[in-house]
Order: structure tokens, then C-alpha cells, then sequence
């Protein structure tokens, strides 16, 4: 994770670290503020469900659907399916394990046609990136379901009663100012045009290409003198080291970058004002479709 507390003079930002324990995450970052206010937590997981399939399964409301997971038609929701016989609208996460396992499968078992139907309208194909992956596929390397699995059981399924989740809870200014934890998804993805990061021909798991951005790193901090990049630009430099996590530490810093522009003003949050959006499928903050 990236953390940017405010200050008097503006934003400072530290080293990626890793998390640490779910169990005291919002303590310990509660004990790091700098100033009065809300928590921001912007997570890179899946906070919402698809329509097409929420429709399917009678669900009305997201937030109402999280306090239900575990129990009722719910007991086995969150449990991944390894066999295409084991999936169905109560048990929609697949595979558990790679084999011979499809993405028709999926659609076959939840009665669906194409793989758009899996999608929330953030997730699908801009004019900005390729689509995102689907919240129930759990196998390669870009799957999100078992990073949205555990984001779920750990971190909101046992704060719901002390946490505000944007979109579904109201528009971000007022929860910011009404609670004291408020959540939001983020997507690296969406956010590498906005600091000039090209659409192709790169990868994030190149410590190489990971260098290669230090110039657009820098030329974003040089545009926020409030942003205190602290002692993280020789990370830049490096391409954030040569370690597996050295993507991990890359990302959280994107996400982070992208956090602050909706927080200060220079990116619009991108959440149509529907009730698809405010109260089934959610949406990635600053997210703005133009295609």
C-alpha cells in the first residue's frame, strides 16, 4: 500500500509498505493522520456485482446483499467452485484451480450468453484500455475474484457497521465529511493514461518498463507542488526494485496518484448518477468512459 497524509503545506506521501494485519489495518492508519478526517481507502478489487447477473439472482442492493453472504440462499457465495457442476447463481466464483477450466463453463452454469454479462460497465473495454477482468473468473494472472474474495471477508463484510462505501453510500465529498473510514475501488489500469503511462507495448512486471516512467512520475509531481513525494522518487528511479512485489509497490503508487486528483479537485469521480451504479454495481474512482 501507498499512503498520503495531509498536512498544513499539503499531501506527504511514504514508501509502499505492505499492509499488515486486516484485523488493525483501519486502527493503525487511524493512528497515522496528520489532521482531523476521514480515512480514504482505495482498494484494487471489485466492489459491486454485474447487473445482468445481480438481476439473475434477485439482488436489489449491494450493500444490503454483503450483509446476507454466509447465510440464507448464501451460505457457500464466496466459496470457488472447482468443478463446472459445483457453479450456480449462489456459488458464481470459478475455478478453484486451473485444468481444464472455461470461461463457458461459467456462463453455461449462470445461464448467460456472453462474457460482457460478467462485466459492470466500468470493467468493459474503453476507448482508454481493454476491458478489466471479471469479478467471478479466479485463474491467470490478471483474475481480480480471489483478491475481491478476500478483500470482501477481511476488510468489509466485518466493518459494514463503521464504514461508508462509495459509490453506494453517496457521492464522495459528503462521505468524506460525514464518516470516519470510507472505501472506494481504484484500477491502476484506468489510471496509467492519466499520468502518460502509453496503452502498449510495456509491461508492469518489467522492472525495465518500470523505469522507463520515472520521467512521467516526476513531470506529475513537478505539476502538484502540494505533493510531497518524500523519499519515494530514488524507488521511482529504480523501477521500484527487482523483487516479485516490485509490481505491487508500482501499482499502489498509481492508485494513490489517482486517489489524489479526485480528492483535490482535478478529476471529476466518474459515477453515473443511476441506480445501476449506486446501488448494484459500484464503480472505480475517476473512472470516465469515452467509448
Amino acid at each position: 500500500m501507498s499512503l498520503a497524509c495531509r498536512t498544513e503545506s499539503g499531501w506527504q506521501i511514504t514508501a509502499p509498505e505492505p499492509v499488515g494485519s486486516t484485523e488493525t489495518f483501519f486502527e493503525r492508519l487511524a493512528k497515522r493522520k496528520r489532521e482531523n478526517g476521514a480515512l480514504l481507502i482505495g482498494v484494487d478489487f471489485s466492489i459491486g456485482l454485474p447487473a445482468v447477473y445481480a438481476k439473475a439472482a434477485g439482488i436489489t442492493g449491494f450493500r444490503e446483499f454483503l450483509n446476507s453472504i454466509g447465510e440464507g440462499k448464501w451460505p457457500t457465495w464466496l466459496d470457488v467452485a472447482a468443478t463446472p457442476q459445483e457453479i450456480g447463481i449462489h456459488r458464481p466464483f470459478y475455478p478453484a484451480r486451473p485444468g481444464n477450466a472455461k470461461r463457458a463453463h461459467l456462463l453455461a452454469a449462470l445461464g448467460l450468453t456472453a462474457w460482457d454479462d460478467l462485466l459492470r460497465l466500468c470493467e468493459r473495454a474503453s476507448n482508454e484500455r481493454p476491458a478489466a477482468a471479471s469479478l467471478f473468473w479466479t485463474m491467470g494472472g490478471n483474475q481480480v475474484g480471489k483478491a475481491a474474495i478476500s478483500g470482501w471477508q477481511e476488510l468489509i463484510i466485518p466493518n459494514l457497521d463503521r464504514i461508508a462505501l462509495w459509490p453506494f453510500d453517496g457521492p464522495l465529498h459528503e462521505l468524506v465529511r460525514t464518516n470516519d473510514i470510507v472505501i472506494a475501488e481504484t484500477y491502476p489500469g484506468d489510471i496509467y493514461s492519466q499520468i502518460g503511462f502509453p496503452k502498449r507495448g510495456w509491461s508492469k512486471r518489467k522492472q525495465g518498463d518500470r523505469v522507463r516512467f520515472a520521467d512521467s512520475f516526476a513531470h506529475w509531481f513537478m505539476e502538484k507542488p502540494h505533493v510531497k513525494p518524500g523519499a519515494i522518487l530514488p524507488l521511482i528511479a529504480t523501477g521500484f526494485g527487482e523483487d516479485p512485489h516490485a509490481e505491487d509497490r508500482f501499482d499502489s503508487l498509481v492508485g494513490l496518484i489517482g486517489m489524489i486528483d479526485v480528492v483535490d479537485g482535478g478529476r471529476y469521480d466518474g459515477a453515473p448518477d443511476t441506480p445501476q451504479i449506486s446501488e448494484i454495481e459500484g464503480w472505480m474512482l475517476g473512472h470516465r468512459r469515452s467509448g
